[in-house]
Parts: C-alpha cells; sequence; structure tokens
C-alpha cells in the first residue's frame, strides 16, 4: 500500500512544485559559483558539425544566469559537496573545487536558431517540443578551481558534438575520466540527471512538466 500511495505521489508533487517554482539568479544563494554563459560572447561556436566548426554570434544580451528555484537549491548541495573533495578516483585536487555555469535558462527563440543551424535532436532539442533548458531546469556546466579560475580538464570543449562527448566513451586519460566522473557523482548526489550524448549537461526531475518561456533576461 505504501509503495503504490507513493508513486501516486510524486507526479502530483511535481505539478505542486511546477506551479510555484520561480526562476532565480543561483549567484543569489551560490556566491562563489562561477557564471560564464558562453552565449553571451561573439567568442563561442559549435564544434564538430557536419560541416565543420560553427561560429555563432551572440545571442544574449547579458551574463547573468536564470534557473529554477528547485535547481539553485539542487545546484548548492553540489556545490557544497566540491569544496569538500581532495580526492576522487585516485585523483588529487585542489582545495576548493566549484561549479561554472556555461548555460541555463534559454529563451525558445534562440531554441529556433540552434535548430536552424544544427536540426539534431541528439544534440540541439526540437524547439517545437521545447527544451528542458527553455524552461529553466537544464544546465550547462564544468569544474573549476575556484582560487584560480581555471577549468579542470574535461573530454572535450563546450557544444562539442562529437562522440567523445558522451559519458559511455571511455578512451581518456585517467585524470580526464576522474574529472568527468566527480562531476557526474555531484550532480547525481544533488539530484541531477546526467544526459547520455553531453557530459555538460544536467537537469531536474519533471523538466519537462514546466511551462516554456521565451522572454530575453536583461
Amino acid at each position: 500500500m505504501k509503495k503504490l500511495f507513493l508513486i501516486i505521489l510524486l507526479p502530483i508533487v511535481a505539478f505542486c512544485q511546477s506551479a510555484v517554482d520561480e526562476l532565480v539568479n543561483p549567484k543569489d544563494l551560490i556566491p562563489d559559483i562561477v557564471i560564464d554563459l558562453r552565449y553571451s560572447t561573439k567568442d563561442h561556436k559549435f564544434l564538430n558539425l557536419p560541416q565543420g566548426d560553427m561560429p555563432l554570434p551572440k545571442f544574449y544580451a547579458t551574463n547573468e544566469c536564470l534557473i529554477l528555484s528547485s535547481a539553485a537549491v539542487r545546484l548548492k548541495t553540489a556545490q557544497d559537496s566540491l569544496r569538500k573533495i581532495r580526492t576522487h578516483n585516485s585523483q588529487s585536487y585542489p582545495q576548493g573545487i566549484g561549479i561554472k555555469i556555461w548555460d541555463g535558462y534559454r529563451p525558445r527563440a534562440v531554441q529556433w536558431l540552434f535548430w536552424e543551424i544544427f536540426p539534431n535532436s541528439t544534440y540541439i532539442a526540437d524547439p517545437s517540443s521545447g527544451s528542458k533548458h527553455n524552461r529553466g531546469g537544464a544546465i550547462d556546466l564544468t569544474l573549476v578551481d575556484l582560487a584560480t579560475g581555471q577549468e579542470l580538464p574535461m573530454p572535450t570543449l563546450f557544444d562539442d558534438f562529437s562522440d567523445q562527448a558522451s559519458h559511455s566513451y571511455t578512451n581518456l586519460p585517467p585524470d580526464i575520466l576522474a574529472n568527468r566522473t566527480l562531476l557526474k557523482t555531484v550532480m547525481n548526489y544533488a539530484g541531477f540527471s546526467e544526459y547520455e550524448a553531453e557530459w555538460w549537461h544536467y537537469e531536474i526531475p519533471y523538466a519537462s512538466s514546466y511551462p516554456l518561456l521565451d522572454f530575453q533576461v536583461k
């Protein structure tokens, strides 16, 4: 009877949560988190497309990041955990590892522009149904040394649409595998799910149940 009750209750909880969740700036909750929205610059590319690397225009007016408040709470758990890490999978880490965010909430209009560039649903969610980024429930991120600002080595650069970006790709140096695994372990512990094809993409439960949004942050 208890199991049946939980199965029935979970969708109700998710529905109620989506009705009250708001977009917030994670900096307000996690002051030392690093924000580097790559789509707010003209210095970014989609990598390894069939036609080659594609330089991108500036899609965002500001470097201010927004995500759902429930995602921000989970992200704080991840950041707090990372600060305590000294070793993981036999890999040593400096004191003060943290998170750098590359993308959070993304206007749906930008999703349509991405789709025009690369209409491949493995890497770009079809804007007709919308992305979890368009709802504020997904985050693209990496690990960074908070003292130096240096990103930790990862399997690929952000937005590298190749097999090497997949979580199942293992032909990598031990330190890079350890870094990817550390990020996944901490994010899973905080309540995020990974996306198989992109090591940098994480999302909250029931992210698709939140409303699609389409406004520019200014």
